[in-house]
């Protein structure tokens, strides 16, 4: 069972959790994920089974596109709905619930391209070997370095044809779509939106609509997840090897050449335009995935980095 499943995850579990339940469902131990959702949010969540798992680390660094609901009115101490209310009314300038569309726009427009954020304390990143969040947990905050993300959309969306929606409790929910660099804090996005905007803010949903790739459009609850199993029908949704890396360059080997990167040796290339350190797909003649190459454009060789039909290959 090799092979890579898009599942949309639920709210109220994470993404470790979501992985067990697919590792009982299927009955199978080697089973991974590409990139924690929060528990609160919802959607795109790549699965990969077998000797897919060796894979993640090609996945790990794709781009991402979210739907997101921001709440304008007040903070949280999380960043989103999960998390306690920062108190304090809304700085002088702000006029909650009466922005044009031209400051709502020009807020927007401030966080397209490339941007620093500061991670959030209740992230799992880590500083001197401790996840930010355990540390928030006991009330400790600590200094964070910021990180360089690149927002490459970041605009509003229009489900009801209204740009804002007033909740009549104070606060306002704006929806966005965001596509953006692996890394980026969507929540961090949120509050630092709301303070364009003078007011207090926070993800009110999150929902995660592509991976890479990998779209909203190919995913399965893990209920037909179960039900896939049990009708034995789970081709149907498993993808191949091959599909989580599509945006690599390939190359079809021989069989001599096959053998030779099952055991992790190299292989000689003919004049390739590729990158000096560019990773390949390196394929049989059935398109089958055999190894991820790396081109090492002095020697024109392959060097099989990631070795994929032959478990016990020589890395």
């Amino acid at each position: 069972m090799d092979g890579v499943l898009i599942i949309d995850k639920p709210s109220g579990i994470t993404s470790h959790g979501v992985v067990a339940r697919a590792r009982h469902i299927l009955h199978e131990r080697r089973i991974g994920h590409t990139g924690t959702l929060d528990p609160f949010a919802t959607g795109v969540l790549v699965i990969l089974l077998g000797k897919a798992t060796r894979l993640a680390q090609f996945l790990s660094s794709v781009d991402k596109e979210y739907e997101a609901i921001i709440r304008l009115g007040y903070s949280t101490d999380t960043g989103d709905r999960t998390g306690n209310p920062i108190p304090g009314p809304a700085v002088a300038k702000s006029k909650p619930g009466n922005w044009s569309e031209h400051e709502i726009e020009e807020a927007l427009k401030s966080f397209r391209g490339e941007i620093d954020q500061i991670p959030p304390m209740y992230s799992a990143k880590k500083v001197e070997g401790k996840k930010l969040y355990e540390l928030a947990r006991r009330g400790e905050n600590v200094e964070r370095q910021p990180i360089h993300v690149c927002i490459h959309e970041f605009e509003a969306i229009k489900p009801d044809g209204h740009l804002i929606k007033d909740n009549l409790d104070g606060t306002f929910d704006f929806h966005v779509r965001v596509s953006c660099s692996s890394g980026t804090y969507v929540r961090t996005l949120a509050e630092d939106f709301g303070q364009r905007l003078y007011v207090g803010a926070h993800l009110a949903e999150l929902r995660r609509t592509r991976v890479g790739d990998f779209s909203i459009n190919q995913a399965i609850t893990l209920d037909e997840l179960k039900i896939h199993f049990a009708e034995e029908s789970l081709g149907t949704v498993l993808l191949p090897m091959n599909a989580a890396l599509s945006r690599l360059p390939f190359v079809h080997l021989n069989a001599q050449d096959v053998r030779r990167a099952n055991h992790g040796r190299e292989v000689n290339v003919a004049e390739a335009g590729w990158a000096d350190g560019e990773k390949v797909k390196m394929c049989d003649a059935d398109e089958q995935l055999i190894a991820i190459g790396q081109y090492d454009a002095a020697a024109k060789l392959l060097r099989p980095r990631v070795v994929l039909r032959n478990s016990e290959a020589n890395l």
